[in-house]
């Protein structure tokens, strides 16, 4: 059986459709699963070893040219592409009328959610077979009971990630033992202060003798990693380094404290030790998966302190060698 799943942006999004994946790895192994998604985001389907081939699209890119003849020539070589690959049938988990449209492209039947279920409910006037599953859980559940429902299986117990971060990602020269911190966001308010991040990295390296590393993907950000470590010789701001490379850096980390970014939840799907920072998003909805070695802390106008995470950190550090 050969499968097309389309689920196209954001990190977040894509990252909490991977326990669906083992699951599906796990009871229909010989299911030949293939990724649409968008470019930017494509790292993120190379993590999980059972996805056979990913598809990749432009929207964000097309979408500012629609006019270029160029444009359409890209559209028109993935749908003869998606075509080719005669799959059984699309499963669309994303929901939208934008994923509903590109998982026509197949031209082979589509499965989804109901009207009732999907983020968007007209997508699912678009699908041929159609499934509730109840809104108010959380994403990873939500994709997990879509899965089970359509490949028919009951939804395993454990929940997994199931991630391999591929050699192409590998970094050389970490300084070993060390932390990551992913101190930027999408928008400031989401933010935690500046002389928080420089308390709690001098306690890390205080307590725990350590080096700490700070990643950037912009210059506005990279400015903010070298605020933080300025005058902290053991703060070491990263070089520029791609998405899989993240993946190996934050494989290999301690412990990792982020802000609410996609890379906080790449760290939780990695099965790392990870602390949440929350002050302007309820964690309820967006925070990492809690567990004995992942935490979140605050909430919308209620900011942490650097002893508060610093402390849940080493908890759930202890709980990871334990």
């Amino acid at each position: 059986m050969k499968i097309l799943l389309v689920r196209l942006s954001s990190m977040g999004d894509l990252i909490h459709t991977l326990p669906a994946i083992e699951d599906l790895a796990r009871q229909c192994p010989d299911v030949e699963l293939h990724w649409l998604c968008e470019a930017g985001f494509v790292d993120i389907a190379r993590l999980h070893p059972f996805v056979k081939k990913i598809h990749v699209m432009k929207w964000r890119q097309w979408r500012k040219h629609l006019f270029q003849a160029e444009t359409w020539r890209e559209i028109g070589c993935l749908k003869q592409a998606l075509r080719q690959e005669a799959f059984d049938f699309v499963l669309d988990s994303q929901g939208l009328i934008k994923s509903a449209c590109f998982a026509k492209m197949a031209k082979t039947p589509i499965y989804g959610l109901d009207k009732n279920s999907a983020r968007e409910g007209w997508a699912a006037l678009a699908y041929d077979k159609k499934y509730a599953v109840p809104k108010g859980r959380n994403a990873v559940w939500r994709n997990r009971e879509l899965f089970a429902q359509v490949f028919g299986y009951v939804m395993p117990e454990t929940q997994v990630f199931g991630l391999t971060v591929p050699e192409a990602g590998r970094l050389k020269n970490l300084e070993q033992p060390y932390y990551a911190v992913l101190h930027a966001t999408s928008r400031d308010s989401k933010l935690w202060p500046v002389e928080n991040w420089r308390a709690l990295l001098q306690k890390l390296n205080q307590k725990q003798q350590c080096n700490v590393y700070l990643p950037w993907g912009n210059e506005a950000e990279k400015e903010r990693a070298e605020q933080i470590a300025d005058g902290l010789p053991f703060a070491i701001v990263c070089a520029k380094i791609n998405l899989l490379q993240a993946a190996y850096l934050l494989k290999h980390a301690v412990g990792i404290v982020g802000v609410d970014t996609g890379l906080l939840h790449l760290a939780n799907a990695l099965e790392k030790p990870v602390v949440g920072i929350y002050t302007d998003t309820d964690p309820i909805k967006t925070g990492v998966q809690v567990s004995v070695v992942a935490k979140n802390l605050g909430n919308i106008g209620q900011i942490p302190t650097a002893d508060l995470v610093y402390q849940t950190l080493m908890d759930c550090v202890a709980a990871d060698k334990g």
